[in-house]
């Protein structure tokens, strides 16, 4: 059958679906001609000129999808009112006029989102986390529980499959959403590309000095969210340094959306300004320098599982001390130290342990490497392709281009 893949475009600056999205997408140029299914690839129009300039060496045809002005926030007025939906939707969607053109059978949605389609689709949950973390303002503020919650059980339940990296991720879907077991994909996060291409090379050991970073520092790459904890971890390093007198600073990569102001006050309020480092979004050679020179990633978010800076530390000989959430020991397994996310005590005795016993940090390092290795794009995309083999034969019962 004819797959249509909807690659979304995104931005670097969007950090883990940026990375996520291109993994796959590349994973599929290397390996589309081992599928016996043709693959077309569908996106916005912004993004088709650099999508096209990557497949056309691999014969896989980029389409673009253009904007309807009516129907370009069909998301938002589904939220609102389905019924808007309902009254717009007596003719094909652009997205399904492009698969139309391109006699597409079916459609594989490779990052997180909603889209308005007649055809049977493929698509992913990154994370059902305003169902289980609804208090922070991210998750419900000025309406958006409601409208995650809306347009996910309209989108959810129709689809043929549905990706989640866990078996909690399953149990979710179940649970909130009603998806059948056997409609649900378990396919974990891929280790990022980028990261495994760089293990084993050396680092510029001068960029840590360069960003501004002196002496031994632990290191968290993430977003200034609330749900990201960097508060949490700012009491810990208070203990770190005044309780038990580690010389360690924290450096915070990432951009802000909202939070950084409240993770400023902290630090200055419990005497550890000089200690925090704030280097905002950083090129991918500086994030891989940071990493190989860090005492550990710290990864202290409420939310996940299926986080990737963990994998990326992994791959890049990096400790992992990481929170104890749901989900989180199935996706990390024994390579981890994981620490409770709301006890500044838990964090600093994690990390603690991690500076002080040599042979913890070796036993890391060693189980995070096989853990790195274990789950690529390349198996990622395999278990796609498995899912629309299984698919092919109910789909012929009525697509005649199969």
């Amino acid at each position: 059958m004819r797959v249509g893949v909807y690659i979304a475009g995104r931005s670097p600056e969007v950090g883990g679906g940026y990375t996520f999205e291109n993994d796959v997408f590349r994973g599929l140029l290397e390996l589309h001609r081992k599928s016996r299914h043709a693959f077309t690839i569908l996106c916005p129009t912004g993004a088709y000129n650099g999508l096209r300039r990557e497949a056309e060496s691999s014969g896989i045809v980029v389409s673009p999808v253009p904007e309807d002005s009516k129907l370009s926030r069909w998301g938002e007025a589904l939220r609102r009112e389905l019924a808007f939906v309902r009254a717009h939707w007596r003719r094909p969607t652009p997205l399904d006029r492009a698969a139309a053109a391109a006699e597409v059978d079916f459609l594989w949605f490779v990052s997180a989102g909603i889209h308005c389609t007649d055809l049977p689709f493929l698509t992913v949950v990154w994370d059902l986390q305003h169902r289980l973390t609804p208090w922070f303002p991210e998750m419900s503020a000025c309406g958006l529980w409601d409208r995650r919650e809306l347009s996910h059980r309209w989108f959810l339940p129709r689809a043929a499959g549905v990706v989640t990296g866990t078996r909690i991720g399953q149990f979710e879907l179940e649970r909130f959403y009603q998806v059948p077991s056997e409609r649900v994909l378990i396919l974990p996060h891929p280790t990022p590309a980028f990261a495994l291409a760089a293990a084993g090379q050396a680092a510029d050991p001068d960029t840590p000095a360069r960003l501004g970073v002196e002496g031994p520092f632990i290191l968290y790459p993430a977003q200034f969210w609330p749900h990201k904890n960097h508060v949490n971890l700012v009491l810990a390093l208070q203990l770190l340094r005044q309780r038990y007198g580690l010389p360690l600073s924290l450096v915070l990569v990432g951009s802000d959306k909202g939070n950084r102001a409240q993770v400023e006050q902290m630090a200055a309020r419990c005497g550890v300004a000089e200690a925090v480092r704030f280097l905002g979004f950083v090129s991918r050679e500086d994030l891989v320098a940071l990493y190989c020179k860090a005492v550990a990633l710290t990864y202290m978010s409420w939310c996940g599982p299926e986080n990737l800076p963990p994998l990326e530390a992994f791959a890049l000989g990096c400790p992992v001390v990481a929170t104890d959430i749901p989900g989180a020991s199935e996706q990390l397994g024994e390579a981890a130290m994981l620490v409770l996310p709301g006890s500044p005590e838990s964090i600093a005795t994690g990390i603690k342990q991690v500076w002080e016993d040599a042979e913890l940090r070796e036993r890391l390092v060693l189980a995070g490497h096989v853990r790195a290795r274990k789950w690529t794009a390349r198996d990622y995309v395999h278990g796609v392709f498995e899912f629309l083999d299984r698919f092919e034969p109910i789909i012929r019962c009525w697509r005649v281009s199969t």
